[in-house]
């Protein structure tokens, strides 16, 4: 048997990812199939809510698979200092202000196609990053975003352990 033919392992993402990757880099899972009969069509896990370092990578990332994307749609108030729009390889994607909320960002290719991307928090650790957006690609998929990360919460930041 071809290394190709044997099944992809579970986990698809290194511990750590956030420091194993370089900046700039999207982290980033797609649905594999054609029908798109899922509530999401993907997952993408920024490494922090700066919308104006994040988004670049990911729209490039998105545009390696999908084609040119025209426009993002995010909750601003889940995001720092959200732009009207950003430049990535010399062509102007427009970023609008939807009330999605922090766990949902929808990209528009063309005029009416558009894909829903389950928002993985930064914070969040590998394991449980790695179920969320595995979750999200599952072309059965029928649950919505919020109830995902509810799944799988992230971890606290600063200090885990609660005093007695």
């Amino acid at each position: 048997m071809a290394d190709s033919d044997t099944s992809t392992p579970r986990k698809l993402l290194p511990d750590e990812i956030h420091r194993a990757v370089g900046p700039g880099t999207a982290l980033l899972r797609l649905q594999t199939t054609h029908s798109r009969e899922g509530v999401l069509d993907g997952a993408w896990w920024p490494r922090s809510r700066d919308v104006a370092t994040e988004l670049p990578a990911l729209i490039q990332a998105l545009t390696a698979h999908l084609g040119p994307v025209t426009r993002v749609g995010l909750d601003t108030d889940a995001w720092e200092e959200v732009p009207t729009r950003v430049v990535v390889e010399d062509r102007v994607v427009h970023v609008d202000s939807f009330p999605v909320g922090d766990d949902t960002v929808l990209i528009t290719r063309g005029d009416k196609d558009h894909f829903a991307l389950l928002v993985v928090p930064p914070d969040t650790t590998p394991d449980a990053a790695r179920d969320a957006m595995a979750r999200a690609v599952d072309a059965g998929n029928l649950t919505q975003a919020a109830e995902i990360l509810v799944a799988t919460p992230p971890e606290p930041t600063t200090g885990s352990e609660e005093s007695g």
